[in-house]
């Protein structure tokens, strides 16, 4: 996980958060193994799980919803140079929607809370690292980045 060890504060990602980010990421790891049936769409939502990729859509989808939940210059600042901003846990948990924070948290096995918080954290990080020149990658690119 070298890429984001130095993503977040404290450094180290936990796996129940690599599986999280993957999820909204990738659509990778949404059964929690990371074996390749699980690219197969969720019974369960069928309709969350964009065309490239996460529940969202990948990246590109995270930060256009973002961006709709009236957070576009938060998101901004991760994809762009200089300072990240912040995100609070339940403006972020507004903007991902309770049903896909509830499917991530079931597959990582964390309280929803304790979910967003993590994630509120690990984002602006994140992102950034994903998009070191302000552009957002293709989704093989970010695929392999999870191991997948």
């Amino acid at each position: 996980m070298g890429l984001f060890d130095n993503a977040v504060p404290g450094g180290n990602i936990t796996k129940p958060l690599m599986i999280a980010l993957g999820a909204l990421l990738v659509g990778k790891m949404l059964g929690g193994g990371g074996s390749a049936q699980q690219q197969a769409p969720e019974p369960a939502a069928p309709d969350n799980t964009g065309a490239d990729g996460g529940l969202l859509g990948g990246l590109g989808g995270l930060l256009d919803k973002l961006k709709d939940a009236g957070h576009g210059q938060v998101a901004d600042s991760w994809v762009g140079t200089g300072q990240n901003q912040t995100i609070d846990p339940g403006s972020l948990g507004k903007a991902l929607g309770p049903q896909v924070i509830r499917e991530i948290a079931a597959r990582t096995g964390l309280d929803e809370q304790e979910l967003l918080k993590q994630l509120s954290n690990a984002l602006p990080g994140v992102v950034d690292k994903l998009t070191p020149n302000g552009q957002v990658p293709p989704r093989n690119q970010l695929e392999s980045l999870f191991g997948n």
